[in-house]
């Protein structure tokens, strides 16, 4: 049996849209390799999803003036875990060449 995630529903979806179109961004062909750049410049493993916000990485991304730590603290819990778990989804379509240039990203010690 395959795995399916269950839906839940988005209590803010304005914010919680703002912030994963970000993301979405962030993760596009022509700009992931940026992302992996600033994170690797500000020393944050890519699978840290709160440092990254801390550090201000996806604010290049989306709309202008986006604050993407004050998105994601304005959104209820399960907005947030639905959040974290949609960034991690997308750090699993990176293809393997970038992956391997930014190997110290994707490091787990």
């Amino acid at each position: 049996m395959a795995f399916e995630q269950a839906a839940i529903k988005v209590e803010k979806s304005e914010e919680f849209g703002k912030l994963q179109g970000a993301i979405a961004q962030a993760f596009a062909a022509d700009e992931v390799e940026r992302l992996l750049r600033q994170a690797e410049r500000k020393g944050i493993r890519i699978r840290d999803f709160e440092a990254a916000l801390k550090r201000r990485v996806f604010e290049g991304f989306g709309e202008p003036g986006l604050n993407a730590q004050q998105l994601y603290q304005s959104l209820v819990l399960s907005d947030q875990a639905q959040i974290r778990e949609f960034y991690l989804s997308k750090l699993e379509t990176v293809e393997q060449a970038l992956r391997h240039k930014f190997k110290k990203l994707y490091q787990y010690y």
